[in-house]
C-alpha cells in the first residue's frame, strides 16, 4: 500500500505531466483551445489517481467516496462548461500575446497546474490518509451538504449567467435566479465549496488538529480567496470597481439600487439593512471594490465589450494572475 507522501508526489508528477505535454503540443501548433479542457482534464486525474492508490481501503471509507464524489461532480462540470466555451470562441485572446513566447506560455501551462494541485490538496489528503473515522458529528454534515450546495449554486449561477447572456442580457446586467441574491455567486460557491472541502477532510486528520498536512490543505480555500478577491486582472478586482462604469453609464439608477440591496458574495435577503461597516468588513464588500469616476480616465467602448464578452464565471477559476485578465459583466 502506497504512503501518503508518495501519493502526494505522484499526484504533483501527474499534474506536471499532464500541464507540461500540453504545452508541448500547444507551442507546437501555436493554440490555446485546449488549455482550459486540460485543466479540468487534471482535476479528474488526480481525483481517479488518488482513490485508486488506496486500492480496497476507498471503498471501506465513506469519507473518501463522499469527498471523492463532490469533487468529481465540481470538477466535471467545470470540464464541461470550458469545453462549451472552447467550442463557442473557437480561441481566447488572453492567449494573443504569449503562445509565442517559448517560456512564459510554458509558465501559464504550469501556473495552471498549481492551481490544479492547490485545489485538489483535501481531496488528496482524504484518498492518501489511512485513518478511517464515520461520517458523523455537525461538522461532517455542515461540510457535506455546504460542498453539495456551493457546487449547485456555482452550476445555476453559470448556466442561468449563459442563458441571459443569450437571451439578450435584458436588463443590462444580471439579476436573474440566483443572481438576485448576490452579485457574484458563481465566485461564492467556488470559494465556499474549498472551505467545506477543508472541514470535510479533518475526519480523516490522524492527529486531530495537530496534523500538521490538515493544515496543509488549508491552501485550497485561502488560494482561492487570494485569486478571487485580491488578485489583479482577474475575480472581483477586476469584475467590480472601475469595471463597473459600463453599468453607472447606461442604467446608474438601476444598478445603484442593485448595489445597496444585493450582497456581493454571500446569497441573502435583506442586505439593504446591513449597517455599511459590516458590509465592507464581514461581507468583504470593500470599498476598493466600489467604482470611482475620478479614476475613470482610460476605459474605452472597446474595453466594455471585451468585458462583456467574458460573462461566465470559468473565465476567473481558472485564472493566469499577472499575466492575462479576464472579467465578469
Amino acid at each position: 500500500m502506497l504512503s501518503q507522501g508518495l501519493i502526494y508526489a505522484v499526484s504533483a508528477g501527474i499534474t506536471v505531466g499532464i500541464q507540461l505535454c500540453g504545452f508541448a503540443v500547444a507551442y507546437a501548433k501555436q493554440t490555446e483551445t485546449f488549455y482550459d479542457i486540460l485543466g479540468g482534464v487534471n482535476y479528474l486525474a488526480l481525483a481517479v489517481w488518488s482513490a485508486a492508490a488506496k486500492g480496497t481501503d476507498f471503498g471501506d471509507d465513506p469519507r473518501k467516496i463522499i469527498m471523492t464524489a463532490l469533487f468529481c461532480a465540481s470538477r466535471s462540470w467545470l470540464l464541461l462548461f470550458l469545453a462549451w466555451r472552447a467550442h463557442e470562441r473557437k480561441g481566447d485572446s488572453r492567449f494573443d500575446d504569449f503562445k509565442s513566447k517559448f517560456f512564459i506560455f510554458m509558465g501559464i501551462w504550469l501556473i495552471q497546474g498549481m492551481w490544479v494541485f492547490f485545489i485538489s490538496l483535501p481531496m488528496i489528503f482524504v484518498n492518501s490518509s489511512s485513518h478511517v473515522t464515520p461520517i458523523s458529528g455537525a461538522l461532517d454534515w455542515i461540510a457535506i451538504i455546504g460542498f453539495g450546495v456551493s457546487v449547485l449554486m456555482e452550476i445555476a449561477a453559470d448556466v442561468q449567467k449563459a442563458v441571459w447572456v443569450r437571451n439578450g442580457r435584458k436588463g443590462g446586467f444580471c439579476t436573474v435566479g440566483v443572481w438576485y441574491f448576490s452579485r457574484h455567486p458563481n465566485y461564492f460557491g467556488e470559494i465556499f465549496q474549498w472551505w467545506c472541502a477543508w472541514m470535510l477532510a479533518y475526519g480523516s486528520a490522524k492527529d486531530g488538529a495537530s496534523d500538521w498536512l490538515w493544515w496543509v490543505c488549508i491552501i485550497s480555500p485561502l488560494f482561492t480567496m487570494q485569486i478571487l478577491l485580491n488578485q489583479s486582472g482577474t475575480g472581483l478586482v477586476n469584475a467590480e470597481g472601475q469595471s463597473l462604469k459600463r453599468y453607472y453609464d447606461k442604467y446608474e439608477a438601476e444598478y445603484t439600487k442593485y448595489r445597496k440591496s444585493t450582497s456581493i458574495l454571500i446569497p441573502m435577503i435583506g442586505y439593504q439593512y446591513v449597517p455599511l461597516f459590516l458590509k465592507q468588513t464581514i461581507f468583504l464588500d470593500w470599498k476598493r471594490y466600489e467604482y470611482n469616476p475620478s479614476l475613470d480616465t482610460t476605459t474605452t467602448e472597446n474595453d466594455d465589450k471585451k468585458n462583456e464578452s467574458n460573462y461566465n464565471s470559468m473565465d476567473n477559476i481558472e485564472p493566469i494572475p499577472e499575466v492575462a485578465a479576464t472579467a465578469e459583466p
